[in-house]
Order: structure tokens, then sequence, then C-alpha cells
């Protein structure tokens, strides 16, 4: 959280503006963050927290309210946006709840999603209804542009700034703060005092180390525990679960000669928990060793690795004692910077424009400063584009190329991207949820990432590459989240057509498992001949699996023999590379129209889309309009309409990444 008055007290005493944004993976709490260094520059005193953190009438008290929030699952709000949703939905609201509150927004969303930005829409849409004026136009990014989102949002915020400076014009003789001088940071590292005084180093502050470019700020408090460092405010709690599972198994199941390293994971805890079809675990990962020792020796941080250090928080952080504040008593974790570097920060992130703008404060070849300059120019955002986006460059090698750049290790909080926790859907379900002595159990199919760049180097996947070298027995932290697919035993007699190719079965997986339970708990619950009949009242289950090779990556291929004989299962297979011509999940649909129409149309049922987010779920939309309009002599229109009608109803929900 960011609260600054830049020094000039009177001049940001009525120029106040709150960032709010809701995140699901973080990329709105990225924006967030820009958008209140943007603000910062202008002199209004800021404040940056996501929703669930303020109630929506302190609205009323800032001069701008800027919201950047992502869309997630079908349609929804991020989990740490609900509540606020939640309070703005009320009735009883009157239309002039926000009459003064000036607002604008930034949506994040996946334009392969049927319901595209539509968060930032709602979010928009209601503001408005309550009788707030938007103050600037939404603005849109989509993951699926090739430059991502930055395409849209760095015009966005350089026209939001213009027309903020034109809207709140400074006083004479005040201009904004240069992109060139350092704001001061929202968390800083250093030395605990005792360790600092036994190993006869100084527990620096950030005005040990601030240089004439610096805004300088020199209020500090200790911050929160090392596991919370970025996170802004309370988290809702009714919205994950955090726990300590063991690895049990972590198996490859793909051939050693395949190109892709898929691995089926079993982790368990000791206490019972509860999950549905669609929900997801989170894991965090770690930075491998070496990439940790290279950072370090770039750096100049081999004298202070192994040494305890703390981490503290500008003292003016929170300006709102209305906002959900953050603990600020001291704490004392044995937290090393070592330790702190390997699981707290993401150094094979591609870095943002920001990022760039930072580091060129730490530098004094003027060579190089120059280059990463250009970086941060909007005008050269292509430039930007080619040398991170597209060869996947990452932090760690950018810091090897600008190697006259020196980090003072007290800002590492404030200049590395957080290492964020990454989700996987649960691919677990029915009897396989249960451990032993009521114990839970949790499956996860996971593709280990790893490849080769534009510019031939290898990439892997942090958080895979992780997995990846854990044996089992290891203990670790992760998360159960509710998923967004919303799935109940009441739709057990619902006929179901299941689209998942590659690991995008996983969450499929799960479902098909449930139905079984769902199905043995009917069977249980009737007598007689009723009994004999429940199997009749769980509706068709019909799975579209696709993948390259049959030998090679049909996950799961002896289970779905097996579960044939359990429930009314039909599995139709896509191989896309055992023939001639490339068949997918899309062709299937197409090959199936009949039965796929019935299904849908006839039956009522439902369709679940899992996968890979891009070219696949748009193909899996296009095949199901014609098939609509193949089997049930629909023009294209009625079929489109159709199709957004099963989306309202609940009837296609779409799970990808």
């Amino acid at each position: 959280m960011t609260n600054s008055s830049m020094g000039n007290t009177s001049v940001t005493k009525h120029r106040r503006a709150l960032v709010l944004y809701g995140s699901e993976s973080g990329n709105a709490q990225d924006i967030a963050d820009e958008m209140g260094r943007m603000t910062e520059r202008l002199h209004f005193s800021t404040n940056v927290v996501h929703l669930d953190a303020v109630e929506p009438s302190i609205l009323l008290d800032y001069t701008v309210i800027l919201i950047s929030i992502s869309t997630t699952g079908q349609g929804d709000l991020p989990n740490n946006a609900r509540r606020f949703w939640t309070i703005l939905l009320r009735k009883k609201l009157p239309p002039t709840y926000l009459h003064d509150a000036h607002f604008t927004v930034f949506g994040l969303g996946d334009s392969s999603y049927p319901k595209y930005n539509f968060a930032a829409r709602k979010m928009q849409r209601r503001l408005i209804q309550l009788g707030a004026e938007e103050l600037f136009s939404q603005g849109e990014g989509d993951e699926q542009h090739p430059e991502g989102y930055e395409s849209t949002f760095v015009p966005w915020l350089n026209s939001l700034s213009e027309h903020l400076l034109m809207q709140y014009p400074l006083e004479d003789g005040i201009e904004p703060i240069p992109c060139d001088r350092l704001l001061p940071p929202k968390v800083t590292l250093v030395l605990d005092k005792q360790e600092g005084r036994a190993n006869g180093h100084s527990a620096h502050t950030p005005e040990s180390f601030s240089n004439d470019r610096m805004v300088t700020k020199t209020a500090i408090v200790p911050h929160v525990p090392p596991t919370t460092i970025f996170r802004h405010g309370k988290q809702d709690s009714n919205s994950a679960v955090e726990l300590q599972a063991t690895l049990e198994h972590n198996e490859r199941i793909t051939p050693d000669d395949h190109w892709q390293d898929v691995r089926h994971l079993s982790f368990s805890a000791t206490e019972y928990y509860n999950y549905a079809p669609g929900d997801i675990l989170t894991i965090f990962p770690k930075n491998a060793s070496e990439d940790v020792d290279q950072i370090i020796d770039l750096m100049g941080w081999n004298e202070i690795a192994t040494s305890q250090i703390k981490i503290l928080s500008r003292a003016e952080t929170i300006s709102d004692d209305r906002l959900v504040s953050l603990p600020i008593e001291g704490y004392n974790f044995g937290l090393t910077l070592r330790t702190f570097l390997t699981e707290h920060i993401d150094l094979n992130a591609i870095p943002r424009r920001s990022f760039f703008s930072l580091i060129a404060n730490f530098t004094e070849d003027n060579f190089q400063k120059e280059r990463l300059l250009e970086f941060t120019n909007p005008t050269f955002v292509d430039e930007l584009y080619d040398y991170t986006t597209r060869p996947r460059r990452s932090i760690l090698e950018v810091l090897q190329e600008f190697d006259t750049v020196k980090i003072p290790w007290q800002w590492a909080a404030a200049v590395f991207p957080e290492l964020r926790g990454r989700q996987f859907s649960i691919a677990s379900g029915g009897e396989l949820k249960y451990g032993e002595n009521g114990s839970t159990r949790f499956e996860l199919l996971v593709a280990i990432v790893k490849y080769k760049t534009v510019i031939k180097k290898v990439r892997q996947g942090v958080c895979t590459r992780y997995l990846a070298g854990l044996f089992p027995g290891t203990s670790l932290r992760v998360l159960l989240r509710r998923g967004d697919l919303g799935i109940s035993k009441s739709d057990s007699s619902r006929p179901v057509l299941l689209i998942g190719p590659g690991t995008g079965v996983a969450p499929i997986r799960s479902l098909i498992w449930e139905r079984l339970r769902w199905a043995r708990l009917l069977h249980q619950s009737a007598n007689g001949a009723a009994a004999q009949d429940s199997m009749r009242l769980l509706g068709k289950t019909v799975l579209f699996y696709g993948c390259r090779n049959h030998k090679a990556d049909f996950f799961f291929r002896g289970e779905w023999k097996d579960l044939k004989k359990k429930i009314p299962l039909q599995v139709f297979t896509a191989f896309s590379r055992d023939q001639r011509e490339k068949r997918y999940v899309q062709d299937l649909v197409k090959e199936q129209g009949k039965l796929v129409y019935e299904l849908l149309h006839e039956t009522n049922g439902v369709v679940y889309v899992c996968g890979s987010s891009g070219k696949m779920p748009l193909a899996v939309r296009e095949s199901l309009i014609e098939v609509f309009q193949q089997n049930g002599s629909m023009e294209r229109d009625h079929a489109e309409v159709y199709l957004t009608r099963m989306e309202k109803e609940g009837r296609y929900k779409q799970e990808t990444w």
C-alpha cells in the first residue's frame, strides 16, 4: 500500500487519490501500482489497496478513484473484490450514493472468454448507477494481444495523466515529479539491529542510501511477516484456505522421449478439506539456487547474503484509518537476504516498463542508463516488446546484460516483483479426495514448462521447474481456493459435454469422479428397484479429449475404460499428430454434431470447456454455432443467440489458462 505527500503537504492536502484493484493472478495489482506511481508524481496523496479493504462510502472523500480489475471465470470479479461488489449491489443504496465521486476503470481480460472484461464493465456501470462520475473513459487490456496488456495500458495511462493534470492543475511553481527521480519505496529491507552489530554492519534505513534523484521519506516502521509482505490489506478468509500439504507422488506420465514432461502429482493434508470440481490449488514456488547465486554475485550482495534482515514499511503507508490496515508490530523470523530472494522475489519474470525506469537509477554508465530509459518511453513500446515479451527475457537476464546496474540490497523488495503462487486446477474428485484417517488428497496434472525462445535460449517455468524437482515427503504451503465452474450435486441429473484437451482434462477428471460419487449416493439412498435405476438418474457424460499422440499424452486412458463400466460415459478422442490431417477437439464437436445438439439443445445439457486459452476456446464456440445451425435448422444469428443464452443460464462454462 502506498501513500506519499512528496514533501509538499500543502500541495497534496486537497489532492487525494485512491487506487483500488481486484486481482487474481497479480496483473491488476501491478497495474494499480503503476497508477499509484503516476498519481504520486502528480502530487496526489495516494493510497493503493485491494477493493475488499475499503467500504464504498469512503470513495466520496477522495479527489479521484482509479480502479484496476481483472475478469475471472465466467465473467466474475476476483476474490479480493467480491465483498466490495456485494455491498455495491445492495438494493437499498440510493442512486445518489456515490454522487461527487470521480472514477475511472482499467479492465484486464482475455478475449478468448465469452465475457471479455465483464468485471470492469459491470463495475463501471454500477458506479455510474450509484451517482459516480466517470472522469476518464474506461481502458481495457487483452491478454491475447501479442503485446499483452501493455499495448493499451501504457497509452491509456499517459492520456489519463495528462487529463488529471488538466482537470486538477498544480499551483504555480509546482511541477510534476520527473520520471528520473526515485519515489520512496513502499517496503525496505534493513539488517536486523542485533545481527547487524554482530557482523559489523549498520542497520541502514532508506536515507542512508538515497541520492539526489530520490524524493526522500524517513518515517519507517516494521512491516509484516515475509509471507505477506506484498499483500495490501486484509485478505478474505472465506475465499481460500491455507494449509500444509505433503507430496506423496511425483510421476512423469509422458514417455522420456516425448517433447513435453507432464507430471501427475499427489498431495495429502492431515485434515479433511472439502472441495469441488473446478477448485484450485495454489503452489508457492522457490527460485532455483543457481539463479539466487547469480543475482547475489551480480549485485555484489555476497557479504550480507546470509545476514538476518527485517522488512520495513513507510510509516505513512496508510493515511486513512478507515482502510484495512497492515499490522506494524515488530517481527523477527530469522529471515536472511538469501531466503528472501529465494522465496519472495520473481527473478524470472518478464520485466515491466516500470522495472527499467527503476533500475536506471542504479547505474552510473550513461550508455546503459540511456538504453534503459528508452524502454520506458511509450513511443518505443514495440522495442520493449521485442526485447522482453517476444524472447521471454527474464529480469535476471536483463541485469546480466545491463551489468553496471547495482541495486542496493535494501531496495530489493521495491524493485523486484513478488514471486506469486501459481494456480492449478485440481484433478481429483469423488473417492480420490479421501485419504486415510480423515485426511485429504489433492491430485494435479502439470505440464512442465521448458522451451526454447526465438533467440534460442531455454526457458523454464519457475513453478513447474520447482515442482519437477520435488521429492515425495516434501512438505509445502499451499492455498485451496474455490473455482469458478460452480458445479454442485444438484447438476448430477443433467447431461454434460466435457471438452478438455491436454492438461485441460484435469478439472474434467475431477468432475467425472465426482459424478460417480453422486451416482453411488443416489444408489445408497434408493431401495429395491429404485436402486437398480439410480444410475439412470445420473445425466449422460460425454468427454471430448484431444492431444498429440495416443501413446504419448492420452492422459488417464485406463481410467476412462474403467469409469465407462460405472457411469454413463462416452469418450471421443482427437489425436492431432497420429495421422496426416490434424484433428482437434473442435473437429470432434462437428463430427458428433447430432449427439452434441441432442445433449445441449434437446436435453438442456451443460458444456464445460477447459484447457489452454487462445484459439481452442474460440474454435470450440465456432463449432458449436455450426452444430446448432446444421442440426437445428438455425440461422447463424439465431445460433449465436442460443449460445449466448446458454452462457447466461450457466450452461456454457469455460476454465482456460
